[in-house]
């Protein structure tokens, strides 16, 4: 039985009666795992120190929740190829300026003389191409389906006001498919997953109904505070009990069945699904989005001819492990030694919502 909404997400009597419900619950229960395939929930479950409050049968691993992480070091590569164009204006959001391509970043290629510039939003991007006239603007995007509808505002807004200097690189991920390649992935034994609120605000909770019946799995849509992931867990474990693996919902303030209609409308309408390359995942059927072909003329990568490129992956670099919930960072040779936030030798380091990143502020092994 789901416990009831809370309003009050911090108030630590709230958060003792949570706690011991989930305990109460794992009493008689084997050993659980669960992945959270959010960069923010990562975040917020190592600062908030709830892996040191759960019981000892269950165990949080960390997903491929993080945008910036799961761009393959070849869509680096072609970022920076784009700002190696003359009369290009490259931008994008800042995290993903600081990731190491094969060769390069976007950053050390500013410091060379490329004119990238960081956004907070595509629609700067769009201002950026109206006040460069003579420039011809690039907008990398990234992200998943929490971005994307912005990014198709942007492009329907460009049409629009006919900015023609101005065009897209489709970097777009979408989720539930990579949750499906992560199961059918070798040794990953889960028990459920602790799905996005932010996403799932947009394609709505019935998206994961196939990856719960299919594999017979808990998906419970929780939202971000340390609060709303107990009572997530709590969900989860319960399920795990009484042994009817569904998806539930625990953020209902944001999170319908049906998710938002105008924004998925939006997607579709510029965009169609397309194969995508994830860093540590390799090419997934059906995960990335593209512009559609009447929207050609403000597709980067046909604007230019984007030629062929396969990224080239540092070898000593465990991103990849480490979002297949393969390997936890501390397990990295180079996690804290040479890797940091100041010289990060991959995006899980460089992000504000990578794993390594959170490992490396909040964690100290015992």
């Amino acid at each position: 039985m789901a416990l009831k909404y809370i309003d009050e997400f911090r108030d630590g009597e709230l958060a003792r009666a949570v706690l011991q419900r989930l305990k109460t619950r794992c009493r008689d229960l084997g050993p659980m795992r669960f992945m959270e395939i959010c960069g923010t929930h990562t975040v917020s479950i190592f600062r908030s120190g709830l892996r040191d409050l759960l019981p000892p049968n269950v165990e949080l691993i960390s997903g491929p929740g993080c945008p910036v992480c799961v761009t393959a070091n070849g869509d680096i590569d072609r970022a920076i190829w784009f700002a190696g164009r003359p009369d290009v204006i490259v931008t994008t959001f800042g995290d993903l300026l600081r990731v190491p391509g094969s060769r390069s970043s976007l950053l050390q290629e500013r410091g060379n003389g490329a004119d990238v510039r960081m956004v907070y939003a595509s629609f700067d991007a769009v201002q950026i191409a109206k006040e460069n006239p003579d420039k011809q603007v690039v907008f990398i995007g990234i992200g998943f389906e929490t971005t994307a509808p912005t990014v198709a505002a942007a492009v329907q807004m460009a049409a629009r006001d006919g900015v023609d200097n101005f065009s897209v690189f489709s970097a777009h991920k979408v989720l539930p498919p990579v949750m499906e390649a992560l199961l059918e992935s070798e040794n990953l034994l889960l028990d459920g997953f602790l799905c996005p609120g932010h996403v799932t605000t947009v394609i709505g909770a019935k998206a994961y109904q196939a990856v719960a019946e299919r594999y017979r799995l808990s998906c419970v849509v929780t939202g971000f505070e340390p609060l709303d992931i107990l009572q997530g867990l709590t969900l989860l474990v319960e399920q795990r009990a009484e042994g009817k693996p569904s998806v539930e919902i625990q953020y209902r303030r944001g999170v319908t069945w049906e998710g938002n209609p105008t924004a998925q409308k939006l997607m579709a309408e510029i965009f169609e699904p397309a194969d995508a390359v994830w860093r540590g995942l390799g090419k997934i059927p059906g995960s990335g989005l593209a512009l559609r072909p009447q929207w050609a003329r403000f597709d980067a990568a046909r604007r230019f001819d984007l030629p062929p490129m396969e990224g080239k992956e540092d070898p000593a670099c465990r991103c990849g492990d480490v979002l297949r919930g393969a390997l936890r960072p501390p397990q990295c040779p180079l996690f804290r030694k040479v890797c940091t936030p100041q010289n990060p030798k991959g995006p899980c380091m460089v992000s504000s919502e990578g794993t390594c990143g959170a490992y490396y502020r909040y964690f100290r092994e015992s």
